[in-house]
């Protein structure tokens, strides 16, 4: 990190450029990278295109080590990663998930327009959520619930939030998973992550997390918008969060349990952050079961701060979420593995796919999907940067077959946090988005310094390269309003 990369890069076509399997005698599969020309150059400023030849030196990598047009630098697999596994020589790796477990976004949306939301509204709005909702690092909500219960949000995830009054059952129907993944198993979670995630159930956090009201700019698809009630100048509002400090540790635990396991089994790395194990071994199925878990206590996580927001409306406007039309559109998760039924070489075969920072985008009439859904394929939810624009696409028949039925997640950073800092030394971010329209109020003036909008590539830019390469489809364009950060 911090030197440009010097390595292979050779064009497929206008949005697909690849790391041939001869660039390092280890790697097993190409590297491909979904990039353009307007992102080329910034893909190479750091060493995220060694770490997805790295992923392709892994035991049982299926097809190719992908990366999204967000790709980025992270901990052993990029930020924007995408790597398929065969469930029996294939490996699980902590570093394809990442430290913040189902970090993932949910969009709602609602009845009114931009008409609907006065200065001293969108104030009042902003002001209700940032006190209800607590954020920033550390940050602990108002459930209260004992180690054992902790444990039960584990296992069921969404539901337990629904089942406990925090929101509808429609919104487990249109959750990823059902907000529940199966697979949990609490045993598996250390003693530190069950002190952690007890507190903290219902909150924000810190980073790149937000609430965010929103206004839909511009529709791209007008039958799929019409399915999804949306239209031009109305109100969503867009969730932004993850497993808190319990997928941290989850996370943090088994780096160092598999890093042991990579001795054990022989396998050869060339970077020790891709610490991983055989899938069918005794570590490798305790790391995915608690991952599950705080795959689940993020689902419920989000679930509980949904509750939240429909209330926040409701003391503003004095009606019920219902009588607002604040439904959930879906939720997606961003940094999971999954065992998924895909195609590969002709063959159907059950695959460990890793997501890193990248989001599921599966086609049309696919089983996982909601029935209102199937004629129009997955949701797919990009956020922006709480200065920039956000995202409503749909997965596609392509990225099934090409990806694993994946796509971007984000812009992706450009500056790490440290530089943010430094650049922003001497400048009031809240005032600069004020005069662009964007109320914000965060935990601390530092937290708007590094999620500046500088910090990251065009949002823009990298749908549009999803959508051009036909790994998914946009649908519609939102802009922020008013942001509560972490």
């Amino acid at each position: 990190m911090g030197q440009n990369w010097k390595g292979t890069l050779e064009k497929i076509d206008d949005y697909r450029w690849k790391i041939p399997k001869s660039y390092k005698s280890q790697m097993r599969v190409d590297g491909i990278i979904y990039i353009d020309a307007r992102l080329l150059e910034k893909v190479k400023e750091d060493q995220a295109p060694e770490q997805v030849a790295n992923v392709a030196t892994l035991p049982g990598i299926l097809k190719a080590s992908m990366a999204m047009p967000d790709i980025h630098w992270g901990y052993g697999f990029p930020i924007g990663g995408v790597a398929g596994f065969d469930t029996k020589t294939g490996v699980i790796s902590p570093g394809g998930v990442g430290y913040d477990i189902n970090c993932g976004v949910r969009l709602l949306r609602t009845n009114l327009s931009r008409n609907d939301i006065t200065d001293d509204i969108l104030e009042k709005l902003v002001r209700s959520l940032f006190h209800d909702i607590p954020s920033g690092i550390g940050s602990t909500g108002k459930i209260r619930i004992s180690e054992e219960e902790v444990k039960v949000v584990l296992i069921k995830g969404a539901r337990w939030a629904y089942e406990n009054g925090y929101g509808t059952k429609d919104d487990l129907e249109y959750t990823e998973e059902h907000g529940q993944m199966k697979g949990a198993d609490p045993n598996k979670i250390s003693r530190r992550a069950l002190e952690r995630g007890g507190p903290q159930l219902g909150t924000l956090g810190a980073g790149n997390h937000f609430l965010e009201i929103q206004e839909v700019e511009e529709i791209y698809d007008v039958n799929a918008a019409n399915i999804f009630r949306l239209e031009k100048g109305q109100i969503t509002v867009m969730i932004h969060t993850g497993s808190r400090g319990l997928g941290y540790q989850v996370c943090d635990d088994n780096v160092k349990d598999l890093g042991r396991a990579v001795q054990k089994y022989n396998i050869s790395l060339p970077d020790r952050q891709l610490a991983c194990a055989p899938i069918e071994s005794s570590e490798g199925k305790a790391y995915f079961a608690a991952m599950a878990c705080a795959a689940n206590y993020a689902w419920a996580n989000r679930q509980c701060i949904t509750h939240w927001v429909r209330e926040a409306f409701r003391k503003v406007y004095n009606k019920t979420p219902d009588e607002l039309g604040m439904e959930l559109i879906y939720d997606v998760a961003h940094n999971i593995a999954k065992f998924e039924e895909h195609t590969v070489d002709g063959n159907k075969m059950t695959v460990c796919v890793h997501r890193k920072g990248a989001t599921r985008a599966f086609p049309p009439n696919h089983s996982a999907l909601p029935d209102k859904y199937k004629s129009l394929g997955q949701p797919v939810i990009i956020p922006g940067d709480m200065g920039t624009n956000s995202h409503l696409l749909l997965g596609t028949q392509r990225a099934f077959e090409e990806t694993f039925g994946s796509t971007c997640h984000g812009a992706g950073r450009v500056w790490s946090r440290t530089h943010a800092l430094d650049e922003t030394r001497n400048r009031d971010v809240a005032r600069e988005l004020k005069s662009k329209g964007i109320l914000v109020m965060a935990a601390s003036r530092e937290v708007l310094r590094e999620e500046v909008p500088d910090a990251y590539k065009d949002v823009d830019v990298v749908v549009d390269v999803c959508h051009k390469a036909g790994i998914s489809k946009k649908v519609a364009k939102m802009r922020p309003l008013g942001v509560v950060k972490g």
